[in-house]
């Protein structure tokens, strides 16, 4: 069992990794080179499956990609990078309804900033907001304004990363929520705003529904407004969400029925096999994000690696799975939101919300912009447009 202590300088030892634990609850990850030496013997060791009969991805990751992915990371990706960035970006756990959560906290110098809560989703992690962590700390670094500074905090989900794994159910969208308005008021802050897409577009949306005095506004890349009373003359933009809606069920459904239904029996192909579960997030990466058919074209390998390491490092297949088992099926409708909303429509997204729905069930809507290119993944796609949204979407709720 993975081990918590609030003591200065003691090292706790936990099934897959080493932390560092210091007084003030920052953590120091050092993971044991017996880990990475295992990783690469399991990659030397790959039992290759059969090449796909087709010369596309309509029957998965190729096989000539993944094993491209699996070469770069057993002889060129480094760990030790990710881990350094990890550990100088400021790490920090905090016990929260019986839960080790595990989060980045990054204050601007800016006194003034306004504190913003980032939710990432599946097959995500904090590694997603690597990219836009100093433009929104210190807007003067892009040429911003410093009135738009953000003092950021970014956990990692229960049972994704380094935070802990619940061991009973019941950790559903709902929950998470609570415990992230206990997270920021544990950190102080008694006014912020909320951000986030997949899960952490469930999970934002059931803060703006829950409404804490503290939470002042919210933001989401994929707004959930699909309703149950459909009108019976749809116009073009709320036809086109429910077509790219049917395409999501027909073509890209299949890993979230798994997961909602039997998270467990997948996570022993995922847990002992680190291609396995590079595939299964590199199809995603692929497959939702605006990359022309290449995700090399909008995520380094290093960057893709990064986000894997944070399942495969800490073991974590069925815990995050788990999540779609216990909220897939009631965390993405649409609900009644009070408080002051913004959207940002990317083109690749999954589906791409209308207006009209979004009016429906954000009577604050506040800000609203369709952008030309970036995904499901808006701020690992493209950190800048992410960025400004970010700015625009906030600025008239400081």
């Amino acid at each position: 069992m993975e081990s918590y202590l609030n003591v200065s300088s003691v090292i706790v030892t936990g099934p897959r990794w080493t932390f560092d634990v210091k007084a003030d609850r920052a953590w120091r990850i050092v993971i044991p080179k017996e880990q990475i030496d295992d990783l690469h013997l399991r990659l030397d060791n790959v039992r290759w499956p059969d090449a796909e009969t087709v010369d596309d991805w309509s029957q998965g990751v190729p096989l000539s990609d993944l094993r491209n992915l699996a070469h770069y990371w057993r002889h060129s990706y480094d760990w030790r990078r990710c881990e350094d960035w990890l550990n100088a970006a400021g790490q920090h756990r905090a016990r929260i309804d019986g839960l080790d959560i595990h989060f980045l906290h990054i204050r601007s110098h800016h006194d003034d900033a306004l504190p913003l809560l980032l939710s990432h989703g599946w097959p995500g992690s904090v590694i997603e907001f690597r990219g836009v962590i100093d433009c929104l700390t210190n807007p003067e670094l892009d040429g911003g304004d410093p009135k738009d500074a953000f003092h950021l905090v970014i956990p990692s989900l229960p049972g994704f990363g380094f935070s802990g794994k619940p061991t009973a159910p019941g950790w559903g969208t709902e929950r998470i929520a609570s415990a992230w308005e206990e997270l920021m008021a544990q950190l102080g802050y008694d006014r912020f705003v909320a951000q986030g897409g997949d899960w952490g577009a469930a999970i934002t949306t059931a803060l703006g529904v829950r409404a804490h005095p503290a939470l002042i506004g919210l933001h989401t890349n994929m707004p959930l407004v699909l309703t149950q009373d459909l009108p019976e003359k749809l116009s073009i933009e709320e036809a086109e969400m429910l077509a790219d809606l049917q395409a999501y069920q027909e073509q890209e459904m299949g890993y979230s029925a798994q997961q909602t239904t039997r998270p467990q029996t997948l996570a022993y192909a995922l847990a002992d096999s680190p291609v396995g579960q590079a595939a299964w997030i590199y199809e995603k990466l692929k497959s939702w994000s605006d990359c022309e058919g290449d995700p090399s074209k909008v995520f380094s390998l290093d960057a893709m690696l990064d986000n894997i390491m944070m399942y495969w490092l800490t073991n974590s297949a069925a815990s995050s799975a788990r999540l779609y088992w216990e909220s897939f099926t009631d965390g993405f409708g649409a609900r009644k939101i009070g408080l002051p909303v913004g959207c940002s429509i990317f083109p690749k997204e999954l589906y791409r919300a209308p207006r009209s729905w979004a009016d429906a069930c954000m009577s604050n809507l506040v800000h609203w912009n369709i952008l030309d290119k970036g995904g499901h993944f808006a701020a690992f796609e493209q950190p800048a447009i992410f960025t400004a949204e970010m700015r625009n979407c906030f600025r008239s709720m400081r």
